[in-house]
């Protein structure tokens, strides 16, 4: 599977996806800042890979600490982890890693500070370990709910790039290929910045599973048309009551698949459930900056000075979601009390 992000020689390799599919490059992250900036610019995106880039960012920012006492070193790691979660604020995975890794500092402040932060990269090193298991587990149960011949919609990426191994969403896909299934995907282009197109159908392809992309517009044509047997997208926050954030367009996406009785799936773990959020009212709302719509990859397509509303992510209400995918298996009509119940909370 694609390497979207790995520790080597007290640095961080990770595919530049901005530059993708045009060109395949692997940069090296050596600093805090310089894994901020990745984060932000979306070198590196999709809520896990986010989790463990910033994870990996921790310790570019104190693998080399200069502190001789827990208190000094608290706050050098305080400061890094404050920085880091000012880059992206809509993924949970960016601060339930953060929060694991300040808590992995915690538990540990008792020891010599070289110990400290060897336990924070064992920590690091461990969600990254995790994330590789969680998808495959994803995409085993997810074949419940994939039949021989089938053809998935899926909106955004949500694959290999936006993880530790091969995906979410996807991870359904490559499981349901790898069983024989023999199925086909449509895959939205997910404007502005095109990440259907640019990097599923990048994927799919090495993949070798039949894909066609289509304009984001085009899904209710293709549902209209019998194409479509479901939908399978990703998260990046899940409220308690199963209210769902994914990239801009996925309500759209879900609205389209209930008129035409098509069932609608998110594949996500448990990192990416928000507990403290009642429902999706409460997740914040990322806004990008206006020249990503009327510059779109260099070329002027809007005239100068014309307002822009540009969010990230929109919210899918329960109601719509037939079910979410995890790595402990499916909540089907998810719910706060079929929630509750999947995690045992």
């Amino acid at each position: 599977m694609i390497k979207t992000i790995e520790w080597k020689n007290k640095s961080v390799k990770m595919i530049e996806q901005t530059l993708l599919p045009e060109k395949y490059k692997v940069i090296t992250i050596k600093t805090t800042g310089e894994m901020w900036q990745a984060i932000k610019r979306l070198a590196v995106r999709g809520a896990p890979a986010i989790g463990i880039a910033a994870a990996y960012g921790v310790i570019l920012g104190i693998q080399d600490s200069k502190a001789k006492n827990w208190i000094k070193f608290k706050r050098e790691l305080d400061k890094t982890t404050k920085y880091l979660s000012t880059s992206r604020p809509t993924a949970v995975n960016l601060f339930w890693a953060l929060d694991r890794m300040t808590f992995c500092a915690e538990s540990n402040k008792d020891k010599d500070i070289s110990k400290i932060i060897e336990a924070l990269k064992k920590e690091a090193d461990k969600i990254f370990k995790e994330d590789q298991r969680i998808c495959r587990a994803i995409g085993k149960n997810g074949l419940k709910v994939v039949r021989k011949g089938a053809c998935i919609l899926t909106h955004c990426n949500a694959g290999g790039l936006a993880t530790a191994d091969y995906g979410t969403a996807l991870a359904v896909m490559y499981a349901a290929d790898s069983a024989g299934k023999n199925i086909s995907v449509f895959a939205d282009e997910t404007r502005p910045l095109l990440q259907g197109s640019r990097l599923t159908a990048w994927e799919l392809m090495k993949a070798k599973i039949p894909v066609t992309l289509i304009c984001d517009n085009t899904a209710a044509q293709v549902m209209k048309e019998g194409k479509i047997d479901l939908v399978i997208t990703g998260a990046d926050r899940i409220a308690l009551n199963g209210d769902s954030a994914n990239k801009i367009g996925t309500y759209s996406v879900a609205v389209l698949a209930k008129a035409h009785n098509i069932p609608f799936y998110i594949a996500a773990p448990k990192s990416t459930f928000d507990f403290t959020l009642k429902n999706g009212s409460e997740i914040p709302i990322e806004e990008r900056k206006a020249e990503e719509v009327t510059c779109g990859f260099g070329k002027r397509t809007a005239p100068k000075g014309v307002p822009v509303y540009s969010p990230a992510f929109d919210v899918t209400p329960a109601k719509l979601i037939s079910g979410i995918i995890t790595e402990f298996g499916i909540i089907e009509k998810p719910n706060m009390t079929t929630i509750k119940k999947h995690f045992g909370l």
